[in-house]
């Protein structure tokens, strides 16, 4: 027999090694999503599920970014961003300026608290990212440009989740907003579409005043927006002139928020669809609103 050369010995020596040690492990291939299952419990009610989105009624908080327990001075909730949603909170009414050269949710000073805007975006993300049968709103006090707000939503990956509502048309049930995921409706105060996600609030909202002393000055009179609108906002705070715990004690307590949202229902003949207060831990959002949606 022939010998082998050196060339085919050392070649069949590296098969015979590579066999025995097994053969490098493939790339496993990436499984796609799969898809989510139709929702059975919205907003945390199978009996929302079927409800337009303007017949609902849902917690929402005042300058929703400003809390103390990330240090914010003369703050306007308890809590942060997340802890929020987690409790229930499901309207935030949000404030953005640019500051310092770049782009904060703060209350007026930045100095007094401030969170970039893209992650204050990020947390939220984060939240419906794994909470996929949540609808959320924001009603935002817009002191950038629609440019800036557009390009932190794309940075944060929340544009996944925007719904443009075409003006005049009916508003969907909350199963059909989280059957498409478009669960996330977003208005600003000053600015308009473009892009049609980013609705100008009062073309969809109309609004209770809000600069409240005392008690005794609450009231349902119009403040913005027109009537006709499809949604109403409900301001339901004290400021002395600056939020307080104790404010909150007084305005959240149940005879009084539940009075007031029931009275501004008969008043202007609508529910109110986004009940917004300071101090959201204290007193009784949550049992009013069920209220209001019938539980």
């Amino acid at each position: 027999m022939k010998p082998q050369s050196p060339q085919k010995a050392l070649f069949l020596s590296a098969f015979l090694l590579l066999a025995a040690c097994g053969s490098p492990e493939a790339t496993p291939t990436p499984q796609p999503t799969p898809p989510l299952a139709p929702p059975t419990v919205c907003n945390g009610r199978s009996e929302l599920c079927n409800r337009r989105f303007n017949e609902i009624a849902f917690p929402g908080t005042h300058n929703a970014m400003s809390n103390y327990d990330d240090g914010w001075t003369a703050a306007n909730q308890q809590h942060p961003l997340r802890k929020q949603l987690d409790d229930g909170i499901r309207v935030m009414l949000l404030d953005t300026h640019p500051w310092q050269d770049d782009i904060y949710l703060c209350h007026s000073i930045c100095e007094l608290g401030h969170l970039l805007l893209v992650d204050g975006l990020r947390v939220i993300k984060t939240f419906m990212d794994e909470n996929p049968y949540e609808v959320i709103t924001f009603i935002m006090e817009d002191g950038i440009t629609t440019e800036q707000t557009v390009a932190a939503f794309e940075t944060s990956g929340l544009l996944t989740y925007v719904y443009a509502h075409p003006q005049g048309e009916p508003w969907p049930t909350l199963y059909e907003m989280l059957t498409t995921q478009k669960r996330l409706l977003v208005t600003a105060e000053n600015e308009s579409p473009p892009p049609d996600w980013y609705q100008h609030a009062w073309d969809l909202i109309w609004d209770t005043p809000y600069s409240f002393k005392t008690v005794s000055e609450f009231s349902c009179k119009l403040n913005r927006g027109n009537q006709e609108n499809d949604l109403f906002l409900l301001n339901h705070w004290l400021g002395t002139p600056l939020p307080s715990p104790a404010s909150a004690t007084t305005a959240n307590e149940y005879t009084l928020l539940s009075g007031r949202a029931k009275q501004c229902q008969m008043e202007g003949g609508q529910l109110p669809n986004f009940v917004a207060v300071d101090f959201y831990n204290i007193g009784s959002l949550f049992q009013v609103v069920d209220e209001l949606n019938g539980f």
